[in-house]
């Protein structure tokens, strides 16, 4: 099983990233998908989630209106779109797969996201 993060970097503030997230080696599709953010010196935060059933999606408070989360389940994606970046989006971002039963939890390695001018 493998969770691979390839996006991340350094943007400016009020710029965009995209971060994609691929899986393999388990049926992605069966899958909630949730992007966590963990800054240092914080606990992790989960950022966005969306269903493997419907594709219902849920939010951080803090990223509503800025952050987008999708999935392409024939491409084994997920995708986290940011936007208007503040320099408090700064943290380590980790993809997450999910699943209650049978149960399923899987990370990726993170990938660092610097907002910063």
């Amino acid at each position: 099983v493998k969770l691979v993060e390839p996006g991340g970097g350094l943007v400016q503030p009020g710029g965009s990233l995209r971060l994609p997230c691929v899986g393999s080696g388990f049926t992605f599709s069966d899958f909630n998908m949730r992007w966590y953010r963990q800054a240092p010196g914080k606990v992790p935060d989960m950022v966005a989630h969306i269903s493997s059933a419907d594709y219902t999606t849920r939010y951080l408070d803090f990223v509503k209106g800025r952050f987008t989360i999708s999935r392409d389940n024939a491409k084994n994606t997920v995708y986290l779109q940011m936007n208007s970046l503040i320099p408090d989006d700064t943290a380590v971002y980790y993809c997450n797969a999910w699943r209650a039963w049978p149960n399923g939890d899987y990370w990726g390695q993170g990938t660092q996201v610097t907002v910063s001018s």
